[in-house]
């Protein structure tokens, strides 16, 4: 089950219904509408002719996985990786539709791919790819039938070809009614993105570390020591509000290791090297000047097994696995990066008393802000950056507060405690559309 997500998708699905079950009268119904979530509504697979710049021409394989849209459109990441595979979208999918549903969002769960490492690609035969996916797609997205955004490997500039690419194509058929921007979220701002949108999922992860503090009674923040594994966009931007609020981040990483400072280091400085110098070992020395100053090195591994208060895997799918469970000394865990921790690394965890706050919670700032570039395309408007976190904040803490309630209530992990509300709202929908 480790090497296929969909299945441990679907085993999450599985236990979290031995909990809904007994809820509902009429358990025909109920288990129908489980057996229609194992399995998405619709999957797109094809192979993307595109012509390369020496002139020959070479095939993709994409794919679109649409799961479940009984709250609204489908919604999900479109990725760019050699690892893309069938199953990984159909579980990703799986799981925005949980996220959409935990956040209150009306989008159901969407992921898209591309078999493709776009390093091989010039920018011209990127620019072409990316257009010809949004081409194939034509028909299958839309403002209020699938919206995709940008995940691994995409960004703002890929969204504003496949935006163009899909208006035109749509057009040739059918008379545009709707800012076809509102097909795409995650656009560069000039081409109605959404201010806050760039911080937006890390800030969203240090919402859910206040209420997590609030609710253990955490009382000096300087004294919770925080390890951050990944300096992207996602990690940074925890680091960056958690220093502000006086956390003290202690370590971070890149992919070829980390540094460690016992003091707490400066995210922002220390992003600033990174950046300048391409390497964090780099930026250690021991004089006033330095942006690490007295920072000790450590690998990816030794930085999760760091005796920290707060563990922040932000980076890698599945890099706490059965193998090095049992080396975690952190007592929680926010999930930022999607399934870093593995079901049977979970198991352990769990009886470790390792209290692990889940990715579809812990990461959704991110998809709730493409909601707001949503409803800002749909209504023709741009909001400012102070009005999208205003309105991102209370969204956070209100999921958080429902986990934590079924949490403590139903005595399940928190893991299991957002699935059971994503699923049960997801099932409810369902049953009172009578489509099951």
């Amino acid at each position: 089950m480790a090497n296929n997500p969909h299945q441990q998708a679907v085993t999450q699905l599985e236990n979290v219904a031995k909990l809904l079950e007994p809820q509902y009268t009429d358990g025909a119904r109920f288990k129908k509408a489980i057996q229609k979530l194992k399995q998405p509504n619709y999957l797109h697979e094809t192979a993307l002719e595109v012509q390369m710049d020496d002139g020959t021409k070479r095939a993709f394989t994409a794919y679109r996985a649409q799961h479940d849209n009984a709250r609204g459109p489908y919604k999900g990441g479109i990725r760019f990786h050699p690892g893309v595979t069938k199953e990984e979208v159909l579980a990703l999918s799986t799981w925005m539709t949980w996220k959409c549903a935990i956040a209150g969002i009306p989008y159901g769960g969407a992921k898209g791919g591309i078999v493709i490492d776009p390093k091989a690609l010039s920018l011209a035969e990127l620019e072409r790819l990316s257009r010809a996916y949004a081409i194939w797609l034509t028909e299958f997205i839309g403002p209020w039938q699938d919206v995709p955004a940008p995940d691994v490997n995409t960004n703002g500039q890929i969204m504003t070809w496949m935006v163009d690419a899909w208006a035109q194509s749509f057009a040739e058929k059918h008379p545009l009614s709707l800012n076809p921007q509102a097909t795409f979220t995650g656009k560069p701002i000039e081409y109605g993105g959404s201010e806050g949108r760039e911080e937006a999922t890390g800030l969203g992860g240090v919402y859910v570390l206040e209420k997590l503090a609030e609710k253990l009674g955490w009382q000096r923040k300087k004294d919770i020591t925080i390890a951050i594994q990944g300096i992207g966009n996602v990690g940074y931007w925890f680091a960056h509000h958690a220093d502000l609020l006086g956390y003290r981040v202690v370590a971070i990483s890149d992919s070829r290791g980390g540094v460690y400072v016992e003091s707490g280091l400066n995210p922002a400085k220390t992003l600033a090297c990174k950046q300048e110098t391409g390497s964090l070992d780099e930026c250690r020395c021991t004089t006033d000047g330095c942006s690490i100053k007295n920072g000790r090195a450590l690998t990816n591994d030794e930085l999760l097994a760091l005796p920290v208060d707060v563990l922040v895997p932000a980076a890698l799918e599945s890099v706490i696995t059965q193998e090095n469970a049992q080396t975690i000394q952190a007592k929680y865990i926010i999930e930022m990066a999607n399934g870093p921790i593995t079901p049977e690394a979970d198991k352990i965890l769990e009886k470790n008393k390792v209290l692990v706050i889940p990715d579809v919670l812990a990461n959704a700032g991110g998809v709730t802000t493409s909601y707001f570039e949503w409803v800002q395309n749909l209504q023709g408007v741009h909001w400012k950056k102070e009005l999208v976190l205003a309105q991102l904040q209370p969204i956070m803490e209100q999921a958080f507060d429902e986990m934590w309630l079924k949490h403590t209530q139903m005595n399940v992990s928190a893991r299991m405690a957002a699935y059971v509300t994503a699923v049960k709202l997801v099932v409810d929908t369902l049953l009172l559309r009578g489509v099951v």
